[in-house]
C-alpha cells in the first residue's frame, strides 16, 4: 500500500507548535492550492458518497426471493417442463377464501367466480386456477369452509413481488360472504422486503450508537472514535449502490441488504480502527504527523488490503455451489469487502493528516475513568500481555484445553437436519405466514406434501392401460397415501405427456419423504423416462448437488486463503494452521445454531420465531464463509504484528507475546463492534437474519477471545521456528513477489 499523493512532503509539514493538523508548507507560489490539498480526498469522498446515496435509492424494490434450491437437477428440469408444457408450475400467489356457510353455497359460488375473474383480468397475472371455475377438489378444504385461488404472475421473482404488492391489498379482506387472505412466494417476498426494511432501520439505530460507545471506551477519544464510524457510514451507503448495480446482472436476495450492510459497516469500522490505532502508535513513538500517516498507510494499509482480499476470496468459494441465493450473496459480499477496505485505505490517511495530533482529544468519559486512565491508551494491553505470557509458558495445557472446549460446543452440529426455507421464516403475525399455516392445517392434499411425477413421452390416448398400471404400482409404494392424475396434464383423448401427483408423508423435509422420492425414481415409468419433483425431491436434489460441489468450494477457500497468508508471512505452515484453527473456531456458532434454531432452545432470549425442526442448508454455508473470512481478518492483524517483531528480534515466544499484547485490545474492540452490528440482525423478525446475526456475533467473539487470545498463541509457541519455515525455492519466490508488490517495505 503506497502513501497517498496528497500527503507529499511538499504539501504537508508538521506543525512545530503542536497545535494539531499537519501544516501546509508556505511558499510564494501555489500556497492556497497546497493549503487545500489535504481536503481534496475527504471533499471528493463526501460528494461521491452523496451520489452513491442517490444511486442506491430504490434498491430494496429490485431484490427478489428464492434461489435456495440447486439448478440443473432432475427436479429443476421437471419444474421447467411442468411450467412450459403443462402450465402447471408452482403458483406465485395463493388467495385463501373463507365463506360463511361454506364455499358451495350459491352466493359463495357467485362471489367466488367474480373474484376469480377479477384476479384473472388484473395486470401482471398470467393464469389463475380457481375452485369455483375448475372444480378441482384439491382447491377445496376437507370441511368445505375454505377454497384456494392460485395465480401465476408474469415476469421474474421481483416482478411477481411487485405485482403482488399492487394486487393483494385490494383483493384481501371481506367481499360479501367471502373473507380473503394471501400467501405464496410473491407475497412472501413482498412482506419479507417490508419486514427487512423495518429491521434494517432498527438495527442501524441500535448498532451505530453502541459501536460509537465501544470505540470511545477503547480509544478514549471521541475524535478518534468518529473516524472508523464515518468510514462505516460511507461503506453502508456504498453497499446499497453496489447491490442495486448487482441486481442488473443477477437476482439478488431480499435479505442481502440487511446482511451486506451489516458486514460492510463492521468491516469498515474494523479497518478504520486498525488504521487509527496504528497512527496513534506512530505518533506515540515520536514521529511527526506526516511520518505517522505515511507509515500507517504503508504498513497498516497493506494489512488492510490483504485482509479484505482474504474476506473476499473466502466468499468466492460460494460461487461454485449451485445455489443462486449463495452465488448472489457471494458477489455482494466480495464487492462490499473490497469497497470497505478501499474506503478505509483511501479516506483514513488524509483524514488523519487533517486531524493531526488532535486525534487524542475529547474523551467524554474522562470524568468516569479518573485521572489515572486519562489520555490515549498504551499501544499494548497489559491484560492481554499477561494472558499471552501465561499461555506461552504452558502452551500445551492452555491450547489443548481451549480446543476441547471448542469441540464440545460444536458437538450439537453432529445432529443437524437440513431443509428448505418457506414462509415460516417470516414473523408469525404476518399475513403470508398466518395464511400458509391455515392452508397447511385445512387442506390435506396441500402442495408441499405432493411429489410430482412427470412422464413427458407418454401418449395418454395410446398408453391408457400402461398409465393405469403405473398408477397402481405407485399407489402401492411405502409412504404413498394417495395418487391422482393432474387435470391439466391429460386432455381428453389428445396431448403428449402426463403428470401424476403423489401425496407423500406429512413432513416433506423428512427422511420418509426423501425415501418416497427415491422409490419413485427407481420405479420405471411408461413411455420411457420420467422426472420426479416436489418439495421433497427439491430438497434431496439440492442436498446431493451441494454435497458434490462442497469439496471444490472448500478447496477454493483453502487455496486462496493459504495464498494470501503466505503472501503476508512467507510461511508454509502458518496458513495451514490458520485454516485448521479457523474452521475449529466456527464450531461453537454451528452448535449454537442447531440448539437454538433447530431445537428451539433459548427462543425467549432471541425473540419468538417458528421452529421447523430443520435448518436451511444455505445458512451454515453462508455463515461459514463470512465468519471464516472475519477469522482470517483477525488472524492477519495478529500475524502481521508477530512477524514484524520476529524479524526485529528473532525471539519467537517474545514476538508472540508482543503481537498479542499489541493487537489484543484492537481485535477485541473490532470483534465487539462487528458483534454489535451483526448481532443487531438477531433482533430481526425474519428467522434467517436472526440466525445469521446470532451465529456471526458468536463466531467473532469466540474467535477474538478464545482463539486469538489462547489457541493461536499456544500453537505459535509450540511450533517455534517452524512457524516461519518454507522451502528455499518458495522463499525466493516469495521475496521476488513481495519486492514487486512492495510488501517488504516497512520492516
Amino acid at each position: 500500500m503506497t502513501a497517498h499523493p496528497e500527503l507529499d512532503a511538499a504539501a504537508l509539514d508538521p506543525d512545530p507548535s503542536g497545535a494539531g493538523a499537519a501544516r501546509p508548507a508556505a511558499g510564494p507560489d501555489g500556497g492556497v492550492l497546497r493549503r487545500l490539498r489535504p481536503w481534496l480526498v475527504p471533499a471528493a469522498a463526501t460528494v461521491l458518497t452523496a451520489l452513491l446515496a442517490l444511486a442506491g435509492t430504490g434498491t430494496s424494490e429490485r431484490l427478489a426471493n428464492g434461489g435456495y434450491t440447486a439448478t440443473g437437477t432432475e427436479s429443476a428440469r421437471a419444474n421447467t417442463l411442468l411450467a412450459d408444457r403443462f402450465g402447471a408450475g408452482s403458483p406465485d400467489l395463493l388467495l385463501l377464501v373463507k365463506a360463511e356457510g361454506g364455499v358451495d353455497t350459491a352466493r359463495a359460488r357467485e362471489e367466488g367466480r367474480r373474484l376469480s375473474r377479477r384476479l384473472a383480468r388484473s395486470a401482471g397475472v398470467a393464469s389463475v386456477r380457481s375452485y369455483w371455475v375448475d372444480r378441482d377438489p384439491a382447491l377445496r378444504s376437507g370441511d368445505g369452509s375454505r377454497a384456494v385461488l392460485a395465480a401465476d404472475l408474469a415476469g421474474a421473482d421481483r416482478d411477481a413481488a411487485r405485482t403482488a404488492e399492487a394486487l393483494v391489498p385490494s383483493l384481501t379482506g371481506t367481499h360479501g360472504v367471502l373473507s380473503v387472505s394471501a400467501t405464496g412466494p410473491a407475497w412472501v417476498t413482498a412482506q419479507a422486503r417490508r419486514v427487512g426494511q423495518e429491521d434494517l432501520v432498527r438495527a442501524e439505530l441500535v448498532a451505530a450508537p453502541v459501536t460509537l460507545l465501544l470505540l470511545v471506551i477503547a480509544l478514549r477519544s471521541l475524535v478518534a472514535a468518529l473516524v472508523p464510524l464515518a468510514i462505516g457510514a460511507v461503506s453502508v451507503v456504498g453497499t446499497f449502490a453496489l447491490l442495486k448495480l448487482l441486481t442488473h446482472a443477477m437476482p439478488v436476495s431480499v435479505f442481502a441488504m440487511n446482511l451486506t450492510s451489516a458486514l460492510g459497516f463492521g468491516l469498515a469500522v474494523d479497518y478504520g480502527l486498525f488504521l487509527v490505532t496504528r497512527y496513534r502508535e506512530e505518533l506515540l513513538a515520536g514521529g511527526t504527523v506526516e511520518e505517522a500517516v505515511r507509515r500507517t498507510a504503508r504498513r497498516a494499509g497493506r494489512t488492510v488490503a490483504v485482509s479484505a482480499a482474504a474476506v473476499a476470496l473466502s466468499m468466492s468459494a460460494l460461487l461454485v455451489l449451485p445455489l443462486p441465493f449463495l452465488q448472489s450473496m457471494a458477489c455482494a459480499g466480495m464487492a462490499v469487502a473490497v469497497f470497505s477496505a478501499t474506503a478505509a485505505a483511501v479516506l483514513v490517511p488524509p483524514v488523519l493528516a487533517l486531524i493531526g495530533t488532535r486525534i487524542n482529544r475529547w474523551d467524554p468519559l474522562a470524568a468516569l475513568r479518573g485521572r489515572r486512565v486519562c489520555g490515549p491508551p498504551r499501544p499494548d494491553s497489559p491484560a492481554w500481555r499477561t494472558i499471552a505470557g501465561a499461555v506461552t509458558r504452558r502452551p500445551l495445557y492452555y491450547g489443548g484445553g481451549c480446543a476441547i472446549v471448542l469441540l464440545m460446543f460444536a458437538s450439537p452440529f453432529a445432529h443437524v437436519h437440513f431443509g428448505l426455507p418457506d414462509e415460516r421464516v417470516l414473523p408469525a403475525h404476518t399475513e403470508a405466514h398466518r395464511t400458509a399455516a391455515e392452508i397447511r392445517a385445512s387442506f390435506p392434499a396441500r402442495a408441499e406434501r405432493t411429489v410430482t411425477v412427470v412422464l413427458p413421452d407418454t401418449l395418454p390416448a395410446r398408453d391408457g392401460a400402461a398409465l393405469r398400471a403405473y398408477e397402481h404400482k405407485v399407489a402401492a409404494l411405502a409412504g404413498v397415501e394417495r395418487v391422482a392424475w393432474a387435470r391439466t396434464a391429460v386432455p381428453p383423448g389428445m396431448g403428449r405427456g402426463a403428470v401424476l401427483q403423489v401425496s407423500g408423508p406429512e413432513n416433506p423435509q423428512s427422511q420418509a419423504a426423501r425415501d418416497v422420492v427415491r422409490r419413485l425414481r427407481a420405479l420405471p415409468g411408461p413411455g420411457g423416462g420420467h422426472l420426479v419433483t416436489g418439495r421433497a425431491a427439491l430438497l434431496a436434489d439440492t442436498r446431493e448437488a451441494v454435497r458434490a460441489r462442497l469439496p471444490l468450494a472448500a478447496a477454493v477457500a483453502a487455496a486462496t486463503t493459504w495464498a494470501m497468508l503466505f503472501l503476508l508471512t512467507g510461511s508454509v505452515l502458518l496458513p495451514v494452521k490458520a485454516l485448521l484453527i479457523g474452521a475449529l473456531s466456527l464450531g461453537t456458532s454451528f452448535g449454537a445454531m442447531v440448539l437454538v434454531f433447530q431445537e428451539g432452545r433459548l427462543r425467549g432470549v432471541l425473540g419468538d420465531f417458528t421452529v421447523t425442526g430443520s435448518l436451511d442448508m444455505s445458512m451454515p454455508l453462508l455463515m461459514f464463509c463470512i465468519a471464516f473470512g472475519l477469522a482470517i481478518d483477525y488472524e492477519i492483524f495478529l500475524l502481521a504484528r508477530v512477524k514484524e517483531h520476529y524479524e526485529l528480534t528473532g525471539d519467537n515466544r517474545r514476538s508472540v507475546v508482543e503481537g498479542v499484547a499489541r493487537t489484543g485490545r484492537l481485535v477485541t474492540t473490532g470483534a465487539l463492534a462487528v458483534a454489535v452490528v451483526t448481532g443487531a440482525l438477531a433482533t430481526s423478525g425474519i428467522t434467517m437474519l436472526k440466525l445469521l446475526g446470532m451465529g456471526l456475533a458468536t463466531a467473532v467473539l469466540v474467535d477474538a477471545v478464545l482463539v486469538r487470545g489462547v489457541l493461536v498463541p499456544a500453537y505459535l509457541t509450540l511450533a517455534g521456528r517452524l512457524n516461519w519455515w518454507s522451502p528455499p525455492w518458495l522463499r525466493r519466490a516469495h521475496a521476488r513477489v513481495s519486492a514487486r508488490l512492495g510488501l517488504d517495505e516497512g520492516h
